[in-house]
């Protein structure tokens, strides 16, 4: 294999959007396409990548809006966990309360399984408690941890929102994610990344 990544902040609430792939099959994902569809493709078609799956780590609205046009220009499938079934649903309402331009986004086409493996190595974690549906996606071989609102540098997702549950999220945190390589890099939702290891050690919030 040999994989790719790049990692930039999207929509009005820059979510971090990964897009992941082997050039040697020249297939790839994109993660939490919040925004920005135009950007998000010119930078797809850069890397030389087909896109086999939109795939989101929860259904925040600030992580899905970009989901439909990336669809209709890609064709591939949406992926979403579908305790999170009732989130995506609310994206309308979502949008209104953050003040956010509505843009519909189609219903998933397939339910993320917890240690589902993804093609370029990876595989799914289910990790919930910022929302029941959360996911995190491991990249063993790139040592490369995509955690969605779940871990952030120095910090951890809300709960405060429907469906939150702060002793599930630390349990998450504590038994799924920091079980992982040290070394590995998180990709967190929002803001800079960090590794297991530093967030081990040093966050404040949840201590390995």
């Amino acid at each position: 294999m040999n994989i790719v990544r790049k990692t930039f902040p999207v929509g009005p609430l820059q979510c971090n959007c990964t897009i992941i792939g082997d050039t040697e099959t020249g297939v790839g994902y994109v993660f939490d396409p919040g925004g920005d569809a135009s950007r998000i493709m010119a930078t797809v078609e850069s890397m030389g990548l087909k896109i086999i799956g939109i795939i989101h780590t929860h259904a925040h609205l600030d992580h899905i809006l970009a989901a439909g046009e990336i669809q209709s220009r890609t064709a591939a499938p949406i992926w979403v966990h579908r305790s999170d079934m009732f989130l995506w649903d609310t994206v309308e309402m979502q949008c209104r309360m953050f003040g956010v331009p509505y843009t519909p986004v189609p219903d998933p086409d397939h339910w993320i399984e917890d240690e589902q493996e993804l093609e370029c190595g990876g595989s799914c974690i289910h990790t919930p408690g910022h929302t029941p549906g959360s996911t995190s996606f491991y990249f063993e071989d790139s040592r490369l941890l995509i955690a969605g609102d779940t871990l952030f540098q120095g910090s951890i997702g809300r709960t405060d929102f429907e469906g939150g549950d702060a002793g599930l999220l630390v349990k998450s945190i504590q038994q799924r994610i920091y079980k992982l390589d040290e070394s590995a890099t998180v990709i967190t939702g929002h803001g800079p990344e960090t590794t297991i290891g530093q967030e081990m050690r040093f966050n404040a919030f949840v201590r390995a």
